[in-house]
């Protein structure tokens, strides 16, 4: 497998599509007319060849998401997993190519240092080290090394012959005192996106030694809307993505069983029915699933709320054959999906695509483990 195809870097997962439905111009630049009629049945083999097609040379579009390459190629690997076509990957390739993005420390006393030991999203953001052997940048990320992860359980490789020690050690470098977590150690947002990477990452290497999960917990807690819904940050609007960060990592922690509305709510944490509502109030009049109230269908929000509908146990109430439609009505003729109807596909929105049909129990893929966003694998 080349550098210059997944071996290249890809987009944010977890904020790349927050708001993009609000720009005219990236919707224009990315809209097809001569798009066909939408097809009734999920097309596999298209499906296919769109991602070998992305694995072996990604196209120009994707120049500027270089600095997420690892992103890109989870989203190719593990949609060839759903599709049951992981035989297409040299997998010791791809796993000798992921861990070469994981940082480490000099020597132990830099992990008191504050910094942050992970994995680089891209070749472009991985400096080279000094004469003392200390890197002369660390750009380290929690989102990339969710995906670096992501890629390698996928492909069976043994999470627990990685030299996790540095990595969880240094995670805690990156939780606040309000029990969110930052990005990376220089800095950025603090918000649900990455709690929940830092959750995902610690149960994935089954250690949860890297990070304080009550304080992690009453944080998300804070994210709660009054419409049940979850804010990236306290106090901001109930977002779908959010949302999913927050039951999901409730879940991955242990705060939250399966079924939630069906145990006594007056023993949960949240108002399930107040979460229930909200979500399946995200179902639009085309079948499709929004992000935020008074916006646009978008095919990844089939994922994360499907998903949370999914983990508290309410995924019973969704239209799944009008949500089936949606989604085909975004198939593209190319393979792949494309965010809204008309439009060309992307990785990103392909692979919620594939995971929404694996939710929707779709015949010959994989199935969905909700809480990770991953094929479900025995070991998981």
């Amino acid at each position: 497998m080349s550098e210059t195809a997944v071996h290249g870097e890809a987009v944010d997962w977890e904020s790349e599509d927050e708001d993009s439905d609000d720009s005219e111009e990236e919707e224009e630049e990315y809209t097809s007319p001569s798009q066909p009629p939408s097809s009734s049945n999920f097309d596999k083999d298209r499906h296919l060849v769109y991602l070998q097609m992305m694995y072996e040379l990604l196209p120009y579009h994707y120049q500027s998401q270089e600095i997420n390459r690892l992103t890109l190629a989870h989203f190719i690997i593990s949609g060839l997993h759903f599709l049951g076509a992981t035989d297409r990957v040299d997998k010791d390739a791809v796993a000798k190519w992921v861990l070469s993005f994981q940082a480490f420390p000099s020597n132990r006393a830099l992990l008191k240092k504050g910094e942050f030991y992970g994995f680089y999203g891209s070749r472009s953001s991985q400096f080279p080290i000094d004469e003392n052997g200390d890197l002369t940048h660390n750009n380290s990320h929690l989102a990339s090394t969710y995906c670096a992860l992501a890629i390698l359980k996928v492909i069976g490789y043994d999470l627990s012959t990685i030299d996790s020690e540095s990595l969880l050690l240094s995670l805690k470098n990156l939780q606040q005192d309000d029990g969110s977590f930052m990005p990376i150690h220089t800095g950025g947002e603090t918000d649900l996106r990455f709690v929940y990477c830092a959750a995902a990452i610690s149960d994935m290497l089954g250690d949860w030694s890297g990070m304080d999960k009550e304080k992690a917990k009453n944080y998300i807690l804070n994210c709660q809307s009054y419409d049940g819904g979850f804010g990236l940050i306290p106090g901001s609007e109930s977002h779908g993505g959010g949302t999913y960060c927050a039951i999901a990592s409730l879940r991955l922690m242990g705060f939250i069983g399966a079924d939630l509305l069906s145990n006594d709510t007056s023993s949960s944490i949240l108002d399930p029915s107040l979460l229930l509502n909200w979500s399946l109030q995200r179902q639009a009049s085309d079948g499709g699933f929004q992000g935020r109230t008074n916006k646009r269908s978008d095919t990844c929000y089939a994922f994360w709320i499907g998903a949370v509908l999914k983990l508290i146990g309410g995924d019973a109430f969704i239209d799944k054959v009008a949500l089936r439609q949606f989604l085909l009505s975004c198939q593209s003729k190319y393979g792949g999906f494309s965010k809204f109807p008309g439009a060309l596909p992307d990785l990103y929105h392909s692979y919620y695509g594939y995971t929404a049909f694996s939710f929707l129990e779709e015949p010959g893929l994989s199935p969905l483990c909700p809480e990770l966003g991953l094929p479900l694998l025995t070991s998981l």
